[in-house]
Formats: C-alpha cells, sequence, structure tokens
C-alpha cells in the first residue's frame, strides 16, 4: 500500500516520473499506456482519450483507470499535468544547455538555498508518496526476527549502510554493512533462509552491489533493494523493492538529495523494526548510551539559569 501524498496539480513529480515508478506493478492493460507515454510523452496533448486508447490498443475506461492509478482523478487533469511538465521541460532544456546544471556560477546565495532546498524536499515529497507501506512492515518484520542482516552500498551508499547498521546493532539486531566487494561477497557466501540482505543503490546499476545482492540471495537471504528505479538490475534482483525517489536531478545524481531519500526509506524502516519489541530495543538503546557516556563532555551549568532554579 503506497501513501498517496501526492495530487494532481503537486509539481513534486512529474507524469513520466510517476509512469516509471508505478510500471511494475501496472496490469499489462495499463502498462501498455505507461511504455506508450514514456516514449512519447505529450502525446495525450495531441490525443483524445479514444485515440491514446486506439494507439495504445486499449479502451477509454483503460485510460481512465491508467490516470487514476497516477493520481489523477480522470484524462482531463492528466492532460494538464502532461501539459505542465512540457513547459518546464523546454525550461530544464535551455537551462541545462547554458550551465549543464542546476546552479549558475552566478546564483546568489539565496538563490542556491531556493534550489538546494526545492531538489531535497521534491525527493522526499516523491519518496513519500511511493513507498509501499505494507512492504516496508513485512521487512521490518524481517529484520527483526532474522539471524543475520547484511547492508550493501559502494560509494556514498557505503556511508548510508555504515550509519543504518550501526543504529540497528544498538537495539539488537546483528547489522552488518559492506562497502568492499570481496568482503561483502565473503559475507553473502554463508547467509541462509534466516537472513536478509539490503543492496542500496540510487541508480539501481551500480556492479559491485548487484554482486552482493545476487550471491546473497542464491544463498538463500531475503533480498530487499533501495533503489530509485524499481525496473534496474538491482530492483529487478531483489525480492522486494523500496523506491528511494530523486524524481528530477536538479543536482548530480550521486549528491545528498539521493541520499536523504535512501535514510528517509531506512529510518521508516528502523522504527517499524523498533515497534516489534519497543521495550527490549528502549533498553538496549539506553544500555548502549550509559556505556559511551564517559567519552561525551558534559555541558557546563550555567550560572544565571542554575540561581534562578533556587
Amino acid at each position: 500500500m503506497a501513501i498517496d501524498t501526492l495530487g494532481p496539480m503537486d509539481a513534486t513529480m512529474r507524469v513520466p516520473d510517476r509512469i516509471q515508478a508505478n510500471l511494475p506493478h501496472m496490469s499489462s492493460a495499463l502498462a501498455k499506456i505507461g511504455v506508450l507515454l514514456l516514449e512519447d510523452p505529450t502525446a495525450p496533448l495531441e490525443l483524445s482519450i479514444t485515440e491514446l486508447a486506439d494507439r495504445a490498443g486499449t479502451s477509454a475506461a483503460t485510460v481512465t483507470r491508467f490516470c487514476r492509478r497516477l493520481g489523477y482523478p480522470g484524462y482531463v487533469q492528466f492532460r494538464v499535468s502532461v501539459a505542465a511538465d512540457a513547459g518546464r521541460r523546454q525550461g530544464d532544456q535551455a537551462w541545462r544547455a547554458g550551465i549543464g546544471r542546476a546552479f549558475d556560477p552566478d546564483d546568489a546565495p539565496p538563490d542556491v538555498l531556493r534550489t538546494l532546498l526545492h531538489a531535497h524536499v521534491r525527493s522526499l515529497t516523491a519518496t513519500a508518496g511511493l513507498i509501499d507501506v505494507d512492504q516496508c512492515a513485512r521487512v521490518a518484520r524481517v529484520i527483526a526476527n532474522c539471524r543475520h542482516l547484511d547492508i550493501y552500498g559502494t560509494g556514498g551508499s557505503a556511508s548510508i549502510a555504515d550509519e543504518v547498521a550501526n543504529r540497528l546493532y544498538r537495539v539488537g539486531v546483528n547489522a552488518h554493512s559492506w562497502g568492499d566487494v570481496h568482503a561483502g561477497l565473503a559475507s553473502a557466501s554463508i547467509q541462509d533462509e534466516h537472513t536478509i540482505a539490503i543492496g542500496i543503490s540510487n541508480s539501481g546499476r551500480t556492479k559491485e552491489t548487484i554482486e552482493m545482492l545476487a550471491h546473497a540471495k542464491s544463498s538463500g537471504a531475503f533480498t530487499v533493494a533501495i533503489t530509485n528505479r524499481s525496473a534496474s538490475p538491482l530492483g529487478q534482483l531483489a525480492d522486494v523493492c523500496l523506491i528511494a525517489s530523486v524524481p528530477q536531478e536538479y543536482l548530480h545524481p550521486a549528491d545528498l538529495s539521493a541520499k536523504h531519500s535512501q535514510l528517509f526509506v531506512l529510518d521508516l524502516l528502523y522504527l517499524l523494526v523498533v515497534q516489534h519489541d519497543y521495550t527490549d530495543a528502549v533498553h538496549k538503546l539506553a544500555s548502549t548510551a550509559r556505556a559511551v557516556s564517559g567519552h561525551r563532555r558534559h555541558e557546563p551549568v550555567n550560572r544565571t539559569e542554575a540561581g534562578s532554579r533556587r
């Protein structure tokens, strides 16, 4: 069950991104329309609902169901969004032709801030709109009851894997992160049906991550992909694919807007895992906090505040 936070007039996610994210879960009839529109995004601007149905080899009623699947009440609202996309696309093409990225060297700091904020907010909002909460709950149950958890990621995704493994370890999950493919493959080779492996890759095409996750799957592990595209090699390989969306690459794909989406999904999984045995998780967190408390500097007492409490 995905949470629908993306209304038809919400600019957070463009039509091709919605189609791409939903395509693997569509019926064959709906998928025909999706494939057609990915190849020809502006077709609805020239075709009536009946003409589009004829070109896709479906019916007008199927086109209406397709529009509703993407979050639009009907074909009219869908066409409006397609038209808005077309206008933005023309502006984006001119912008990229001039500078090749979202930022111009002469942008004022407030403009850089607004562009950056927009990119990050769009990524998080799109992820929240596409995430399958039922699948997240399923993955969390497996994590909570697993014998061993491997998390694979290279480059920037390796740091995300490290952070999540550390958090899960502190609440009692036998979690390990692997950014080195040799070490990751060694761990993957000793997995079994009581283990779970998670692969993190924005593109879903990182060779090393795919290789590690594939090896864990062949060993019997339950596998999960966290990626921007469910149709990517990593997404297709895994038993469950959770979308960390970067709908429009205002920034370089490896920049932090992608990482925030990944952390958002993983943080949700972490909280759902904690819910499985909340009392035990809190106890373990308190124990680990006490263990490192001697390595933290205490805040100095503000004498003015201390005096006012007397």
